[in-house]
């Protein structure tokens, strides 16, 4: 048994507002350290392209290709990395890729128009982005997941070019990860990672294309790159650490919900798990599954940090407050180990991805379950959803006037554009007003 001081919390107290306000507190205060690094190697990529390139991976990542060709990973690479990896674990990759696929599908949105009375036609053009690159982590944080999470979306949407990143420390080049790269259909691989991967993708180099997005999670400084970048390119998101929050009416087995909070404690030290029950003795018997499970992990000390200073078990009143906590935390994963979790699912009204019943562990959705795993972190769930192929696609408007329509609509549109004192707007628009 291992002791661990876990933050016991009750949501009938009066000082559990407060308390929940601080627990979910996350420092997201900019690094200035880092953002002036950040910025440094952006300006050099600008300027010296892919001399900068060579540089940095040099420096940075320990190695020193021959030239810059060799920086790029060909397509035989992939497939021989592919050959090499076993027999279950390439099945188990094209199964999750199949699974993704086919979810991502459903996603699919399509053109559509209408026509009004007077003839006028109005819509909506759906078309997809012509090229994204995408970030993966290389090194000992190899995730060929984040691969076939971000890549598969991308050509499901009909994106023309998915040019991937990955940064190869001290040259290792991790076959699990191309493996992914080659199920998943990428189009070009380049070992880089860091700011200047992200610099790279969003302004070009000779080597490496500009891309029109940039997806994908790294360290902080690649999460610093994507900020300062936005807006030369799109990106997904800034993401915050990794989070769980599961509520349990009490009848699920005490050590399935304790790995169920370590399966995302184990990311990192600021990672946050929170259980959330009306069941006391349930509560009490959860921490003990903790500290008796707790010895047998690999990353125990991370998982004990991580539980220690954000982690916490919650005491409500009844399953609806505890759905109340959940749209405050709105967190990156929900898990509902409940009786009949779809009569609970009306009141969720903010969570990055919804684990339904005892059976939904949050890590079949990390890996192959078919939802996208990346998600809103840090209470955007609030406002923002999951990865997604509609990130993909981009939308223009369709607006085909019949002379009927254009007299009448220009009736209206002058009205208001000299009500703005727009004069070229108003006489355009009742150049076509019939007479």
């Amino acid at each position: 048994m291992s002791q661990i001081n876990i933050k016991q919390l009750d949501a009938q107290s009066p000082e559990f507002d407060q308390q929940l306000k601080e627990l979910l507190h996350t420092d997201l205060v900019v690094d200035h350290q880092v953002t002036t690094i950040v910025d440094d190697i952006i300006h050099r990529i600008k300027s010296e392209g892919d001399q900068a390139l060579i540089a940095l991976t040099g420096k940075l990542d320990r190695w020193t290709p021959d030239s810059v060709e060799a920086l790029e990973i060909t397509k035989q690479s992939q497939q021989e990395a592919l050959a090499r990896i076993s027999t279950a674990e390439r099945e188990a990759l094209e199964k999750a890729a199949e699974r993704v696929k086919s979810y991502h599908q459903h996603q699919l949105q399509d053109s559509w128009q209408y026509t009004e009375a007077d003839g006028t036609v109005l819509g909506q053009k759906v078309t997809p982005l012509d090229r994204v690159g995408v970030y993966v982590p290389g090194g000992k944080a190899s995730y060929p997941s984040s691969v076939l999470m971000n890549v598969m979306p991308a050509k499901v949407a009909g994106v023309e070019e998915v040019i991937m990143v990955v940064p190869t420390p001290d040259g290792d080049i991790n076959d699990l990860v191309l493996a992914a790269a080659a199920i998943s259909g990428v189009d070009r691989v380049f070992a880089i990672g860091g700011a200047q991967a992200v610099a790279a993708l969003a302004y070009g180099t000779d080597l490496v294309p500009k891309v029109d997005k940039i997806v994908g999670p790294g360290n902080v400084f690649v999460a610093s790159a994507k900020r300062a970048v936005f807006g030369q390119v799109a990106i997904d998101m800034i993401a915050g650490p990794s989070e769980i929050l599961v509520i349990c009416d009490g009848q699920t087995d005490p050590d399935w919900i304790a790995m169920d909070l370590f399966s995302q404690a184990e990311h990192d030290e600021m990672a946050q798990a929170i259980l959330v029950s009306p069941d006391q003795a349930f509560l009490d018997a959860v921490k003990t599954s903790i500290e008796k499970l707790l010895p047998t992990l690999s990353r125990e000390k991370i998982v004990k940090i991580s539980m220690e200073s954000r982690g916490a078990l919650i005491k409500c009143s009844d399953l609806d407050q505890a759905m109340d906590i959940a749209n405050v935390i709105a967190a990156e994963h929900l898990e509902l180990s409940v009786e009949n979790p779809e009569q609970w699912l009306p009141k969720i009204r903010h969570a990055g991805a919804i684990f339904m019943g005892r059976y939904a562990a949050e890590a079949l959705g990390d890996y192959c379950a078919g939802p996208n795993h990346v998600l809103p972190t840090s209470g955007t769930a609030r406002f923002s959803s999951p990865l997604g192929v509609y990130d993909f696609q981009k939308r223009s408007s369709i607006i085909h006037c019949s002379a009927d329509g254009a007299s009448e609509l220009g009736k209206v549109a002058s009205v208001l554009a000299r009500g703005e004192d727009l004069e070229a707007h108003a006489r355009s628009a009742e150049y076509r007003i019939k007479k």
